[in-house]
């Protein structure tokens, strides 16, 4: 299951990442590979050697087995002074193969328990061929052994046995994979950092244009510009067609809703005056005036939420947080002179909220409005960049130290045209403006309790953060 979870966490990898982890996976499971037939075949090498260095030796030893003379009195000697030591791991043994140990010729190196055969997998080597393989000295040393039979016609047939340390062997198999090993990890080294080189070099279009995205979103450019790779330009091209295309259309529903809103307004202002300057009955006049007047604001309602709507997550389109924020502030302080509200801004410069200055204006606005109405002497506004890098949202908080709702009411409160106090002024529409822009624009506005004792109205949309700026 691990391996398989593993897999699919690597399919949502950057390519980058995974081009690197098949490369190193791949680079690993070579050189692992070519390593292991190396160090074997330099093995097989090595005791091919040490077996043709037994083999002289056998050879002399069987030189002299056959020479004209008395086998009982027959002189062997290797001239080597490591098989006259005792127990030096170089041993020679010739005799009969049904010998008994005081019948057998040794060296003086083999004290004490006979020179065992070599080990024989076949075991169908016949008169003259040689045989090798591995055996233990009586000390349990590990030896390699080559013996062959010599047969002397009426003397009946020997078998010469020759030992030496196998110890000389695994130490150079072991130098030798110890330095293969420390050559291909610097070769590997080098393998991973000209591969990671090779992937920054042929995936730089790619973030070339993720960064021209990122300025198309920021609203610092109207498109993809700069040079790309012949595989890329059709891609680009089609990006910037894409873009043009939905300004357009998002252009011709602009005027369609200016159009609309005009045509219906007009009408309405026309009833009213003619209601005023009509003979109709009073009360007849200001319920006719008093219904237009709804109309009229759920006409601008409806038509500004078509406008957001056509405008929301527009590519370009950015608003910058600061500024807008300080507009409104200064403005609801000329409001609310009377009650002498002190406001609170908290906001990183450079923060921006990824869609029309108008929307975002409304959104704060209303949620501004609505905490001074019921301050009692604060107001705090708090924006910060919440969320990945790839994909940061604004997240502005307005909360105020006055009576607060109760969570029952919080969800009452948003619905359209209801005011929990008929004794504040308003049309009952501010939350659920807040509300229906924040959905258009693919974010979430929900209601809270406040540290200030009041509430706490929290609108989370699309942003960027600046450069430098951390995200929560």
């Amino acid at each position: 299951m691990t391996t398989v979870f593993d897999l699919l966490s690597l399919r949502q990898r950057s390519i980058a990442v995974r081009l690197a982890t098949s490369a190193l996976l791949a680079s690993t499971a070579i050189l692992l590979i070519a390593a292991l037939i190396l160090t074997t075949l330099y093995r097989e090498n090595t005791e091919r050697a040490f077996d043709s260095r037994l083999l002289v030796y056998a050879n002399n030893l069987a030189t002299d087995l056959v020479s004209p003379s008395d086998s009982e009195s027959k002189s062997f000697s290797l001239g080597d002074p490591r098989f006259d030591l005792p127990l030096s791991g170089w041993y020679w043994q010739v005799g009969k193969p049904d010998a008994k140990p005081r019948d057998l010729r040794t060296s003086r190196s083999l004290v004490g328990l006979p020179l065992k055969p070599a080990t024989d997998p076949d075991g169908k080597a016949g008169i003259g061929q040689i045989r090798q393989g591995y055996g233990r000295a009586q000390d349990d040393r590990l030896l390699r052994i080559i013996e062959r039979d010599v047969d002397l016609g009426a003397d009946g047939r020997y078998t010469v046995r020759i030992a030496g340390p196998a110890d000389e062997i695994v130490n150079d198999v072991d130098r030798f994979r110890a330095s293969l090993f420390l050559t291909f990890g610097i070769l590997g080294l080098f393998l991973a950092l000209t591969t990671l080189l090779q992937i920054r070099f042929g995936l730089a279009p790619l973030a070339q244009m993720r960064t021209a995205l990122g300025a198309i979103r920021r609203g610092e450019a109207d498109r993809i510009t700069g040079e790309y790779p012949r595989d890329i330009a059709p891609l680009t091209g089609e990006v910037n067609l894409l873009i043009e295309t939905n300004r357009e259309i998002l252009e011709r529903a602009r005027t369609q809703v200016g159009n609309l809103a005009h045509a219906l307004k007009t009408p309405l202002s026309i009833i009213v005056n003619e209601v005023g300057a009509s003979d109709a009955p009073a009360d007849l006049a200001e319920k006719i005036r008093e219904q237009a007047a709804v109309m009229r604001d759920q006409v601008n309602y409806h038509l500004d939420r078509a406008r957001a709507a056509a405008l929301a997550g527009t590519l370009g389109t950015s608003t910058e947080v600061e500024p807008a924020l300080a507009g409104l502030v200064r403005t609801f302080g000329k409001i609310y002179r009377d009650k002498d509200i002190a406001y609170e801004v908290s906001v990183p410069p450079g923060l921006r909220f990824r869609g029309e200055r108008q929307d975002f204006e409304e959104m704060v606005g209303n949620l501004v409005d609505n905490a001074s109405k019921w301050a009692a002497g604060r107001v705090a506004i708090r924006a910060e960049a919440v969320g990945q890098n790839d994909y940061p949202h604004l997240l502005v908080a307005i909360e105020d130290d006055g009576p607060g709702l109760p969570p029952e009411a919080r969800e009452a409160a948003l619905a359209r045209g209801r005011r929990l106090d008929e004794t504040k002024p308003g049309s009952g529409l501010g939350l659920s403006i807040v509300a229906d822009l924040a959905a258009l624009y693919r974010g979430r506005f929900r209601l809270e309790q406040a540290a200030l004792g009041g509430l706490r109205a929290v609108i989370e949309v699309p942003g960027d953060a600046p450069a430098g700026v951390p995200q929560h």
